[in-house]
């Protein structure tokens, strides 16, 4: 047996909404430097208004995230890491501690198992009320990370709150949802690829019972997760990330972001900072969904001794 046995009684709505949050929050803190060499990476090589030089070149990720320690100190690599957990604990609780939920009520009554288009709907459901919820968070989040790629070397804003308030007093409330459209194509696509895939996965190994419900099967299908996530969601990724670090008049809107990208870097572009990208889901996957799982345990054992 590696870790906690599944419960007799099913964690409730409310411990899957905090577990999951709290899962995010453990997956962020031990994977941030590659999401942050990630956007980095993604957003080398982009044509801005007014044009600059002197952009510093990141190679590969050990150089993208040696470059950034290098010249900026190591607390480069968690730039924007308040932003990161504040946006966990809204974005995550909701479209992956409400997914089962969500799923039920998408699920036949009656019927014995649910079904890849439940699964399928529940994903993209919670994900895209996730986004909605949690995009300013994301918007500060990006935009540090990105503020020291800037060539001038010149910080955008003094911390998260300063951040906040000059975003919406420069460019509007609407400046915090910067990016909306595509973060919500994007997390439609990754909830999918994450949330239904590690379901389905783990379901298989369940049923052939080639592994029971414990850490080494939640790994296994975390890892799966985590692969199949990156492949479909790295170009509206790449432009998401793009989009989100613009300033006012670089692009006019998300289409002119993309035709941009395919004009400047090709079908290639979309996949910029692909290897980083999968580094970071996957393992962000892993530990998270480890965590998810143990915390849920946790909470139900925890439940009678607080009654």
């Amino acid at each position: 047996m590696v870790g906690l046995k599944p419960p007799e009684v099913p964690p409730t709505a409310a411990m899957k909404f905090v577990s999951a949050g709290v899962a995010g929050c453990i997956a962020d803190l031990c994977t941030f430097p590659l999401d942050t060499a990630k956007v980095r990476l993604q957003i080398q090589g982009e044509v801005r208004i007014p044009r600059s030089i002197g952009t510093v070149e990141y190679r590969g990720v050990l150089g993208t995230l040696s470059t950034m320690v290098r010249m900026e100190g190591p607390r480069s690599l968690y730039s924007g890491l308040v932003a990161g957990l504040q946006r966990q604990m809204s974005f995550a609780s909701i479209r992956i501690g409400l997914y089962d939920s969500v799923k039920q009520l998408y699920t036949p009554k009656g019927a014995e198992s649910t079904g890849l288009a439940a699964r399928v709907l529940a994903g993209c459901t919670t994900g895209a009320v996730a986004v909605t919820c949690a995009q300013p968070t994301d918007v500060v989040k990006v935009r540090f990370q990105a503020n020291g790629a800037q060539p001038d070397g010149v910080r955008r804003y003094s911390g998260t709150m300063d951040a906040y308030r000059t975003i919406a007093r420069e460019e509007g409330i609407r400046g915090l949802w910067r990016g909306t459209l595509p973060n919500i194509a994007r997390n439609a696509i990754i909830n999918c690829g994450e949330l239904v895939t590690y379901d389905l996965i783990k379901d298989a190994l369940l049923r052939a019972h080639l592994m029971t419900d414990n850490v080494p099967c939640h790994f296994v299908a975390a890892f799966g997760a985590g692969f199949c996530a990156t492949v479909v969601a790295s170009p509206v990724d790449v432009v998401k990330t793009r989009y989100m670090n613009a300033g006012p008049g670089q692009y006019r809107n998300v289409l002119s972001c993309f035709l941009a990208l395919l004009m400047q870097d090709g079908l290639a572009g979309f996949y910029k900072g692909f290897i980083p990208s999968f580094l970071r889901l996957g393992s962000w996957n892993v530990v998270m969904f480890v965590s998810y799982e143990q915390l849920q345990r946790v909470a139900v054992l925890a439940r009678p001794a607080q009654s």
